[in-house]
């Protein structure tokens, strides 16, 4: 393995995050830590107010912490910000964030079509690949958001994510309301994706099931910083409030009950 290949590619140092308004200040992260490595999913759940999305957006540069040091992929995230995050990281936002006035295939291309570098046929077939990739069919490219189920807002979102084949990808509330059945879809495409394409996944969620059948590790923020980054199986096992109310009600033990295909205690 090569020392790039070793490097975590995501690596957060004593961060600090504090809005301000007016005289009052709220502190929202203080001495955070965190490392994503290589090849990992790793969920972020905490309460309300806790940061989670503004994380998020700190790693893709869209936010300037107030102090501390965030590195995504071995350059400071702020560069991202500067630069444009496409061709690195990709995003998918809670609710898609679709344009409303572009067609679905016109949406999965916008960013190579931004870059104002490749002819329009290459980006039409680009994005065609990557509509098929999420399991939309060609049928699909000249759809209008508004006539999509939500289901297919979230693969649309995805294949813009995914069109620059980020080695990074951030997600939002990925499975957020979709019924159960479309919500297993979702994950099984997931799954295949980050195992296909060699991704490394940071994702918010606060669904029991997404966050169990597809965690590699979980991030668990309270107090203002990361209490436990650990497998799903130890993080339930850490004694804390938030997780004994999260990890441990009757969701948390029916979906663990799932995931080790056994009865719920």
């Amino acid at each position: 393995m090569s020392r790039i290949d070793a490097q975590p590619v995501v690596e957060i140092s004593k961060l600090w995050t504090v809005f301000q308004n007016g005289d009052k200040k709220a502190v929202i992260h203080k001495d955070l830590d965190l490392t994503v490595e290589r090849g990992e999913i790793m969920s972020l759940v905490g309460g309300s107010g806790t940061g989670k999305t503004v994380l998020l957006r700190q790693m893709l540069g869209l936010e300037t912490p107030t102090q501390g040091d965030i590195t995504v992929l071995g350059k400071p995230a702020a560069e991202l910000g500067k630069r444009g995050a496409a061709s690195r990281v990709g995003m998918l936002f809670q609710q898609g964030a679709l344009f409303s006035a572009f067609t679905v295939l016109e949406n999965i291309a916008f960013p190579l079509r931004e870059l104002k570098c490749l002819p329009g046929d290459l980006i039409r077939e680009a994005a065609m690949v990557k509509l098929q990739m999420v399991g939309l069919s060609p049928d699909a490219a000249d759809k209008m958001p508004s006539d999509l189920s939500g289901g297919m807002i979230k693969r649309v979102a995805l294949a813009r994510a995914l069109i620059m084949d980020p080695p990074l990808l951030l997600l939002d509330e990925p499975t957020a309301g979709l019924d159960p059945d479309s919500s297993d879809s979702f994950c099984a495409l997931l799954r295949s994706l980050h195992q296909g394409m060699g991704l490394t996944v940071v994702m918010v969620t606060h669904d029991l099931d997404t966050i169990f059948e597809l965690s590699t590790r979980v991030a668990v923020l309270a107090a203002q910083k990361v209490i436990i980054n650990d497998t799903p199986q130890k993080v339930v096992a850490f004694k804390h409030p938030f997780i004994q109310d999260f990890f441990l009600g009757e969701r948390g033990q029916r979906a663990m009950a799932l995931l080790n295909h056994a009865p719920p205690v």
